[in-house]
């Protein structure tokens, strides 16, 4: 393809609707979640649509994750798709035909509601439980845990004696 360059078309943009966020590859995530919650918390019950492309759906499913941890009872119902995209080149020595390249490129839509919504939809999920949720532990908390673990299980000490040495348990 070092023979052709491609043509620069005009993207058709869609109208984006004021509660839906597109989450491309480049954009940060923390940008993203402060916004999505701020769309959350301004009016109760309000839902909002995380769309993404992709490279860019697993940091979708990430932030829909983080939001889901941070605001309980939110309901998700997720749709998944395919989009095709055409691409043209144009030939820049004479004598060459145009070319035309057809990709699929799938796409993730994950609504996050806190109104409860359709239960029979194939990618619903429920609200998870406050009470479920595991607590996360940094680093070092999870180094003192299992040292406070290796202190209470009992040791064994060995007696030489002249029967030979003996394997005696001892508790701290």
């Amino acid at each position: 393809m070092d023979r052709y360059q491609k043509v620069q078309k005009p993207k058709q943009e869609s109208p984006i609707n004021e509660n839906e966020i597109r989450i491309t590859s480049q954009g940060l995530v923390r940008n993203y979640i402060s916004y999505a919650t701020s769309l959350l918390q301004e009016r109760h019950g309000r839902e909002i649509v995380l769309k993404a492309m992709g490279q860019a759906i697993s940091k979708t499913v990430a932030i829909a994750e983080m939001l889901k941890r941070r605001i309980p009872q939110l309901h998700q119902d997720t749709g998944i798709s395919s989009v095709s995209i055409t691409d043209i080149w144009e030939p820049i020595e004479e004598g060459l035909l145009p070319v035309e390249q057809t990709r699929h490129v799938s796409m993730i839509s994950i609504t996050l509601s806190s109104k409860e919504m359709n239960k029979n939809s194939p990618g619903y999920q429920a609200p998870s439980h406050v009470e479920q949720a595991k607590p996360q532990y940094n680093y070092q908390q999870q180094q003192q845990q299992q040292l406070q673990q290796q202190l209470r299980q009992p040791r064994a000490t060995y007696n030489a004696g002249n029967e030979g040495y003996v394997c005696k348990r001892t508790q701290n």
